[in-house]
């Protein structure tokens, strides 16, 4: 197929591809990446989150990476625009990925991909009971398969015994060959050169800051970890930029210890000589498991929802803000006058796989009572 279209005669900025220097104070990881692409819609807003039940004095901000995009919203985009860089310099004609039925991470590279016109197939995990059915078109699967991504579906047994690592290299091995060039992207775009997307982001953060914030500062910034990338980035950028916050990340699956390895890895992987546990505190939000629900926690949902305007996913987000948000009612001391960021990593199409337990909780409904004395004539009311 043909490679991506020259981007450096376009004088637009979006989806083009443009040499990429980092952050002052991050010159000296290693390596820095060469180009990146122009994916998503920054830098994202920051604003106040209104919050009910706060402890005494402290404030909450959004960082809305929700917002960073239409098809490709999410932090995974910030990671996309470094990794699928990498993909058209090394002449791919199609990238491989891999994730839950439900992937965010796999729905945003499928539309990256079509962007930069490059095929796109995904390994989905889904249930022993669903693996030899069509998938159907809830949520994230109605874009992927509207963009036309290759779907494989793997047991989540399969995918245990197996791994995320050989699944991708056997569809690596297949599609090389029948004399493609595949480009294979690992579990939520998490490895050393996906990071690069937060420890840009961290820059942006700065950048807003120093722009008519009044001389706010964070304390904290709190954020999803679902594949480790985000809080990598988050991690690295925060202590080297000098920004003064600390980085509290709530996981939605696996355990603390198993992120602080994981984290630990990639950040060596980028040569910064820190601990992962000196950079990031890490805190279990999985609550039943990975993408499963309690009645409580979709209630807060849709209580924050109602108060604030602010639609969180139930996957990453969602449990995270439970997590805080039950952290400040168990321990309001620790939070008190302090200035918290919190990062909207996105994931809203999440909530359509949800809508048999979310409908109990959302009855406000009704027909109109319109009473028989209103006068009534055909073609009143025209509906175009």
């Amino acid at each position: 197929m043909d490679s991506m279209p020259k981007t450096h005669e376009s004088t637009f900025e979006f989806l083009c591809k443009k040499p990429y220097t980092p952050p002052s104070w991050a010159a000296n990881l290693n390596p820095i990446p060469s180009h990146v692409f122009s994916l998503g819609q920054f830098p994202t807003p920051i604003h106040k989150w209104n919050l009910p039940n706060l402890p005494k004095g402290t404030e909450v901000y959004l960082k809305r990476d929700d917002l960073s995009g239409m098809q490709l919203s999410g932090n995974k985009v910030r990671k996309l625009e470094f990794l699928m860089a990498e993909a058209v310099a090394k002449g791919a004609d199609c990238i491989i990925t891999i994730g839950g039925i439900q992937s965010n991470h796999c729905r945003a590279t499928a539309v990256a991909a079509k962007y930069l016109n490059l095929d796109c197939y995904l390994i989905l995990r889904t249930s022993k009971a669903l693996v030899d059915q069509d998938p159907g078109l809830t949520g994230n699967l109605l874009v992927e398969r509207l963009v036309g991504a290759h779907v494989d579906l793997i047991s989540k047994e399969e995918y245990a015994s197996i791994g995320a690592v050989a699944l991708t290299n056997i569809l690596k091995e297949k599609l090389l060959s029948e004399g493609r060039k595949p480009y294979v992207i690992p579990v939520g775009g998490s490895n050393s050169l996906g990071t690069w997307g937060y420890v840009e982001a961290v820059s942006e953060i700065q950048q807003q800051l120093g722009k008519g914030s009044g001389g706010i500062t964070f304390d904290d910034i709190i954020v999803a970890c679902g594949s480790g990338g985000t809080i990598a980035g988050l991690a690295v950028g925060t202590w080297l930029s000098g920004l003064a916050a600390k980085v509290h990340a709530y996981c939605v699956c696996d355990d603390p210890d198993y992120f602080y390895d994981y984290v630990q890895g990639l950040i060596n992987g980028l040569q910064a000589g820190v601990s992962s546990r000196d950079i990031v505190n890490i805190q279990n939000a999985k609550g039943l498991g990975y993408a499963m629900n309690t009645a409580e926690e979709l209630i807060f949902v849709r209580e924050i929802a109602k108060a604030t305007g602010i639609v969180l996913d139930p996957v990453y987000s969602g449990k995270a803000a439970y997590g805080m948000m039950s952290d400040m009612a168990e321990n309001p001391r620790k939070w008190e006058g302090r200035k918290v960021l919190f990062v909207h990593t996105g994931g809203l199409l999440g909530l359509y796989e949800k809508t048999e337990q979310i409908t109990p909780l959302v009855g406000n409904w009704r027909r109109m009572d319109v009473h028989a004395s209103i006068p009534r004539k055909e073609g009143t009311g025209k509906m175009f």
